[in-house]
């Protein structure tokens, strides 16, 4: 029996894909081992919508190349997607490399590489019986699923490279989400994310499944559809702007399982560099969309992605982003310094911003965003929040931590025992990215 380590780089995307791969290769008569020293093979599921993150591919593989037991080693994901055989050169040691759509092939790979003795490559399409499920032994968290209802992208901002790794937007039948939607309930699954590059877009070929259903869009529709099946808690990310309808605040408000939280990607405050971007909407329509969500009784919480020092963006562009921060009132924000992502419209401008610059940038929004935080995090103090208990906190074992419905972190002081439940918790206390509070 062969061991494999599989290590995640990335996005909910990978780890929805991982734990997949895990769970044929379980059922294969591979084991998985969560320790790479024991391990025969390693796989690494690659990210390449940042720079950093694909140059941690090639800081891992020269790691795994110089230890002891050099394992075989296989890239799979969306590096392995772009860059191909190119990969056996850029990076000497490789096995075998699958493209983001090979992975439930495998077990075919890891048998080329390891019995044949060659290099194996696999860039081909998705097997139209390709298996969506997940065990839940090789689940990421015995409490909640990540489960996609659509891959792919067909947006082609300029900047981003996932139209090219991902390929075209194709969403799952609405009929299979809900049943899968149902099976994890039976598993005592607590929370569901649905997920995809752009869950707003979901565009099924078939509106089978959803007859029953109002909703001014299909994915407005399939939320109900997923509320009517009782799971405690449905999360969906990650939505695109242009996309966006009023009537899925209008599904959220009207089911008490649609959790108040929507993560809305506005990438920049500046209508010439959402152009550049080639986002399909401007800063007037994205505000027209937060006051949707602003004004949900729910108290929906919203979180964004922004890129800074995109090439042409000047200090009046960055200043218009501050304004859009003011604004909105993130609850939290994943802030990047722009990095060019060859093969992207993007990687042909001048990259005109400097690194000093993007960092000064990059600093200067994230203290604007560290203060508008600590404000909403101090004005929950003494709410009563319901949380789903998952792990031990990673900085104390003394304490327990979970999410609450609108996606913030909360620690506080419990037993094991209420890991997998939802508690009622008095917050006591705030940190910087996080809130802490007492068991009621």
């Amino acid at each position: 029996m062969k061991k494999v380590y599989l290590e995640t780089f990335g996005c909910q995307m990978n780890v929805s894909d991982s734990e997949r791969v895990s769970t044929l290769l379980a059922a294969r008569g591979f084991e998985i081992t969560r320790t790479e020293d024991t391990a025969d093979v390693v796989l690494l599921n690659t990210c390449s919508v940042r720079e950093k993150a694909e140059h941690k591919l090639y800081t891992r593989v020269g790691q795994i190349r110089n230890s002891k037991k050099k394992p075989a080693l296989g890239i799979m994901g969306c590096v392995a997607q772009l860059e191909g055989e190119t990969l056996f050169e850029k990076a000497p040691g490789i096995d075998f490399i699958l493209g983001t759509k090979a992975l439930g092939r495998v077990p075919e790979a890891i048998e080329a590489a390891t019995k044949k003795k060659k290099r194996f490559i696999d860039l081909g399409e998705r097997e139209e019986n390709y298996d969506w499920s997940v065990s839940p032994l090789q689940r990421h968290s015995p409490h909640i699923a990540f489960l996609p209802i659509m891959e792919g992208c067909n947006k082609f901002c300029t900047y981003c490279i996932v139209p090219f790794s991902r390929g075209r937007e194709k969403s799952l039948p609405a009929a299979q989400i809900i049943a899968q939607i149902l099976q994890l309930r039976r598993q005592g699954i607590k929370e569901i994310h649905l997920i995809g590059q752009n869950v707003n877009s979901y565009r099924p070929k078939t509106e089978a499944g959803l007859e029953n259903f109002r909703g001014a869009t299909l994915f407005s529709r399939l939320l109900r559809a997923a509320a009517a099946t009782g799971v405690e808690r449905i999360k969906f990310t990650t939505s695109f702007p242009r996309d966006f309808h009023p009537d899925i605040v209008a599904a959220i408000n009207e089911n008490e399982n649609l959790c108040n939280w929507v993560h809305l990607p506005v990438q920049s405050g500046s209508d010439k560099i959402l152009k550049a971007m080639r986002r399909g909407h401007n800063v007037d329509n994205y505000l027209r969309r937060v006051d949707v969500i602003k004004n949900s009784p729910r108290k929906i919480s919203l979180t964004t992605d922004v890129i800074v020092g995109f090439p042409g963006e000047t200090i009046e562009d960055f200043e218009a982003t501050i304004r859009l921060f003011e604004y909105c009132q993130y609850d939290s924000t994943y802030i990047f310094k722009y990095s060019v992502r060859q093969g992207t419209p993007a990687s042909q401008f001048s990259d005109d911003v400097t690194k000093a610059e993007k960092t000064r940038r990059f600093i200067e929004l994230e203290q604007i965003q560290k203060r508008i935080q600590s404000k909403i995090f101090a004005s929950m103090l003494n709410q009563i929040v319901e949380v789903l208990v998952e792990k031990q906190s990673s900085k104390s074992s003394e304490d327990l931590s979970g999410h609450t419905t609108c996606h913030k972190v909360v620690n506080f002081k419990g037993d094991l025992e209420l890991l997998g439940k939802i508690a009622k918790i008095k917050i006591t206390d705030s940190k910087n990215n996080s809130l802490y509070g007492t068991v009621l």
